[in-house]
């Protein structure tokens, strides 16, 4: 599986008995599964089509709409025979006794009422195969849909992979960062207390508890262990591909965690840029894992 967007669009028509219609389905970001549809007319698939399109999605903002038009209808009309006598009769009625134009049966058949358009009614048996087909054409727009997400995916996949690849190498330098390394902590501590010792009398225990405390909170190594650990989890996941936007937005709240304290327990200006280096990275590995279904 690969990585995939929530961000696409998918667009299938159909026609049968008369009947023509079009699907189409946009989707963006959004932090579950929203399907909202806009059927104009066709209500009574509202059901059907949120499971058709639950089933394949797991994540997203999806709009559904159908339009669904009969060119191929052949208008009928009937004529309102009542009224139209009635209108005959009042026109033989006035015949001669006015300067106005009587008109003829065409004119009376323009008047309101007269001549009726019938809707052509369809019985269930004939809605319900309508129905069917219109459900098989809602399919291949998910189809589409599913596709256009997927080959979003795959752009998404070279930046995550990208953003990856660059914290990877930031942690490799924070790792070899004399303020990061033991020796060198080691080093700094003792030249710290050597000029402690000569400016006047300490208590050797005290003091060696002190060292070791202040030892403990300039020691980065946990944290560049947990970094490396995250990398490993973020490289599987986006392997792995799937609906992972969740995992992976949990992790880079990890991630985020992991570069506060190592700028927090930075002792040199070389680690403390190595840290905001990675936190820069890390929003916009974020940024882009709201894409992320």
């Amino acid at each position: 599986m690969t990585v995939s967007s929530m961000t696409g669009f998918g667009r299938a028509d159909g026609a049968a008995n008369g009947f023509a219609w079009v699907w189409e389905l946009r989707s963006v970001n959004g932090k579950g599964l929203d399907v909202r549809a806009r059927l104009n007319g066709a209500e009574r698939l509202e059901a059907p089509v949120r499971d058709a399109v639950s089933k394949t999605f797991k994540r997203g903002n999806i709009g559904v709409s159908l339009n669904v038009t009969r060119p191929g209808e052949d208008s009928s009309y009937r004529i309102n025979r009542d009224l139209l006598e009635e209108l005959v009769r009042l026109a033989e009625e006035f015949h001669g006794t006015s300067q106005l134009d009587v008109g003829s049966i065409a004119d009376l058949l323009n008047v309101r009422g007269v001549l009726e358009a019938v809707e052509q009614t369809e019985d269930d048996a004939s809605r319900e195969a309508r129905e069917a087909e219109m459900m098989k054409t809602l399919q291949q727009a998910i189809v589409l849909l599913r596709e256009n997400r997927d080959a979003e995916g795959v752009k998404l996949h070279e930046m995550l992979v990208g953003h990856i690849d660059r914290i990877a190498e930031t942690v490799v330098l924070a790792e070899s960062c004399a303020g990061a390394r033991t020796d060198a902590i080691r080093a700094r501590l003792q030249r710290q207390i050597g000029e402690l010792m000569e400016a006047g009398q300490f208590d050797a225990d005290r003091l060696h508890q002190e060292a070791a405390m202040l030892a403990t909170k300039m020691d980065v190594r946990e944290e560049i262990d947990r970094l490396k650990a995250h990398i490993a989890a973020a490289r599987s996941m986006i392997g792995k591909g799937g609906a992972i936007g969740r995992k992976l937005d949990f992790l880079c709240q990890e991630f985020n965690r992991e570069a506060n304290t190592l700028c927090s327990k930075a002792n040199d200006i070389e680690l403390t840029s190595c840290g905001m280096d990675l936190k820069v990275i890390i929003d916009q590995l974020r940024e882009q894992v709201q894409n992320v279904e």
